[in-house]
């Protein structure tokens, strides 16, 4: 096998670990204003957006994905009726946010309009026209600011950010300081939750970190994690809560919640894949046990 052959995407998990993954087709490869962007049809995956050299999602496993970021929370909630959206251009965590029908209106607050137009594009298996549906609200803006000039609030928010990269545009949206602006944003009861980077023993330090930073923040705080093959990592999710517990939720009331609200045809989360993804393995419940770091604006998080 050449590693240096132009049909193999070459991506840095770690410092001293790559991914390579066949390409059948270079779909589209540019530059927007904020980020470099490729969509690629992959062998393996299927097509796959890349941002910054990132692999963020692919069509034959974004469904595990973007329903553990989702639905855990919105089943959480008892009548989610009001959702926000930070990041998730591909349109898909906007799919799985609508896909219960106790929610009417849905905001979703992206930097880059030109990564969403590309998705709409070229990724229609992801969205399924969902940017198209009356509840939505597209922004094109940052999410912080976006938040710190609306008093709007919201029953659930999905925080479904690129990687903290260095001069990337999303890393001071990973601090104590944004977390404090998405509990002001919270209606009663409300629950965000935060895609989290991988949870994987040796590459744990982000996970931990953005857990133990909520943990600053919100009374109740559940990490979560789920196998992603296209990652080729576990990747970490973390729910926080004003209240309510996804740990007291029964198998049989998850099933029950997701029958009455429509959404019956999920390919990932149910009742038991509920109480599977809050399982976490003792090592790393000790990684989050000694975890100390709180990211701020002066020290954001940054991962390679």
């Amino acid at each position: 096998m050449d590693v240096n052959n132009p049909n193999w995407f070459k991506e840095y998990l770690t410092p001293s670990l790559i991914q390579l993954v066949e390409v059948r087709e270079t779909i589209l490869s540019g530059k927007t204003r904020f980020q470099q962007v490729e969509v690629v049809d992959t062998f393996d995956f299927g097509r796959c957006l890349i941002l910054d050299g990132k692999t963020q999602s692919s069509e034959s496993d974004e469904f595990v994905y973007h329903e553990a970021l989702v639905h855990p929370a919105l089943v959480t909630h008892p009548n989610p009726e009001t959702v926000f959206i930070a990041g998730g251009g591909e349109g898909a965590t906007l799919r799985e946010a609508l896909a219960h029908n106790t929610v009417k209106r849905v905001v979703m607050v992206d930097l880059d309009g030109e990564v969403v137009d590309i998705c709409r594009r070229f990724l229609p298996n992801h969205h399924r026209g969902a940017f198209d549906d009356p509840r939505v609200e597209l922004h094109f803006r940052d999410a912080k600011e976006y938040l710190e000039t609306t008093e709007d609030t919201y029953d659930v928010m999905l925080i479904d950010l690129p990687d903290p990269q260095e001069e990337g545009p999303a890393s001071f949206l990973y601090t104590d300081t944004f977390y404090s602006l998405l509990r002001k944003r919270l209606n009663p009861n409300g629950i965000v939750a935060v895609q989290s980077e991988t949870c994987m023993t040796g590459n744990i330090e982000a996970f931990t970190a953005i857990s133990n930073t909520l943990g600053t923040v919100f009374p109740l705080v559940f990490p979560y994690h789920t196998m992603i093959p296209s990652f080729s990592f576990d990747w970490g999710f973390n729910l926080a809560s004003m209240g309510p517990n996804p740990m007291e939720m029964t198998v049989q009331e998850v099933d029950r919640r997701l029958e009455q609200r429509g959404c019956t045809s999920l390919g990932s989360y149910d009742g038991e894949g509920h109480r599977g993804l809050f399982a976490l393995a003792k090592h790393i419940r000790k990684a989050l046990a000694e975890e100390t770091r709180v990211i701020t604006d002066d020290a954001p998080l940054v991962v390679v």
